[in-house]
């Protein structure tokens, strides 16, 4: 294995093997591993060392600084802050090997399980558009009034004029934000790419952009959906909406099912699907979401709402659903809710995850329940960064 060499006390020539969980090379260090931001498995680099404290631990990390062995898989990266901000970790891989990293996360996270480790994952679904692509933006203020992203690794403020992973018209706001000195230290944009509603937050007080909205509106697939400040909705809006049409092909509906829509956040899934079931039982915990929910569903008859914990409120279903739609958190489902689908014996579950590590174990436990999986099918939500979202189908095996 080759090692590395100190060049300095700041630089080291490093080889860079696998994609850690961060998104980040993994190279050997002192005796230990490390994350090399900026690198492609196999290359020979050089990289400037980091070594800080957080929680009264110490890290080391490095970012590339020179690459002396290049991969066939390496791009200039288009963006001038990339390194400088961390917010995209895979600018300088060419699109097609991000979607094969993607799947190969998937993968590992996957092997570490017996139940899963035989399961076929599909290719990863590309995204139409690589840049452009974000509805939703949140800054950091300095009191220069300067807007920008702090860099994960070093912490150092970016100030930023442009992000090419945003909507023409979140960068539009970004210019009239910059130097106008608002009273806060974040600023959440977000922008209805369907409808062109948009929402800034919190109030700015300043005649350049009109801001303090309570909620936006978008469209997926000819449905609109109010979203308030508080409440979660997917940042790729063409890509939300070709996730719910994979959901649509791997699901034979017969129009007389019971879906229940778990982590419904303001209604997504029970809306696009309520017209192909005979009931869906929406369950969310959010009060923000719920308000949102029950506009979103206000002429839709077929939707009950309840306010809960997922886990909670699984607990006490006295009948087998026919369908289940878990989209949970990054941590995944708490281990009540996926006993809860055991017990009452769920026909069928799509679960959707934006975390390999946290699926993989949470299907370990469905797969032990009696569930077997018939598709795994990834979507490519966030391109340019190692986040890759996951639609996996069970259905009941015994």
């Amino acid at each position: 294995m080759n090692e590395h060499r100190k060049i300095s006390d700041e630089y080291a020539l490093l080889y860079l093997q696998d994609i850690g969980s961060l998104g980040d090379t993994i190279a050997e260090f002192e005796g230990s591993f490390i994350n090399c931001f900026g690198g492609i498995p196999g290359e020979k680099v050089i990289a400037r060392i980091f070594r800080y404290r957080r929680r009264r631990q110490r890290f080391v990390s490095a970012i590339v600084s020179e690459v002396m062995i290049p991969s066939k898989h390496r791009v200039q990266a288009p963006c001038t802050y990339f390194g400088e901000c961390t917010g995209c970790q895979w600018q300088h891989i060419e699109y097609e090997y991000q979607l094969q990293l993607k799947k190969e996360s998937i993968t590992k996270e996957f092997n570490g399980f017996d139940s899963l480790a035989s399961v076929k994952i599909s290719e990863v679904l590309p995204a139409l558009h690589q840049f452009e692509y974000r509805n939703h933006a949140r800054f950091t203020v300095r009191r220069n009034g300067q807007v920008g992203y702090v860099n994960r690794l070093t912490r150092r403020f970016i100030p930023v004029r442009n992000c090419m992973l945003m909507t023409p018209w979140i960068n539009q706001a970004l210019s009239k934000l910059q130097d106008i000195k608002p009273d806060t230290s974040q600023i959440s944009v977000r922008y209805g790419i369907n409808t062109g509603d948009s929402l800034v937050q919190p109030s700015i007080g300043n005649e350049t952009i009109q801001s303090g909205q309570t909620h936006y509106r978008e469209n997926l697939l000819g449905n609109i959906f109010r979203v308030g400040s508080p409440s979660f909705f997917q940042v790729n809006t063409v890509q939300a909406e070709r996730l719910a049409e994979v959901i649509l092909s791997r699901i034979e509906f017969k129009g007389d099912e019971i879906l229940i829509d778990a982590f419904a956040g303001v209604g997504t899934f029970s809306i696009l699907f309520a017209k192909y079931v005979e009931k869906v039982v929406s369950i969310e915990e959010s009060p923000s979401a719920i308000e949102d929910a029950k506009f979103n569903m206000s002429d839709i008859e077929n939707i009950e709402i309840i306010q809960g914990k997922t886990e909670i409120l699984l607990e006490e279903i006295d009948y087998a659903p026919n369908i289940v739609i878990l989209d949970p958190p990054r941590a995944g489902c708490h281990e009540k809710v996926l006993l809860s689908l055991v017990k009452c014996k769920a026909a069928k579950v799509v679960y959707v995850s934006c975390d390999p590590s946290t699926l993989a174990r949470d299907l370990d436990i469905l797969i032990g329940g009696g569930f077997s999986i018939d598709f795994v099918d990834p979507v490519d939500m966030f391109p340019q960064t190692y986040h890759v979202e996951c639609v996996v189908t069970l259905s009941r095996s015994i």
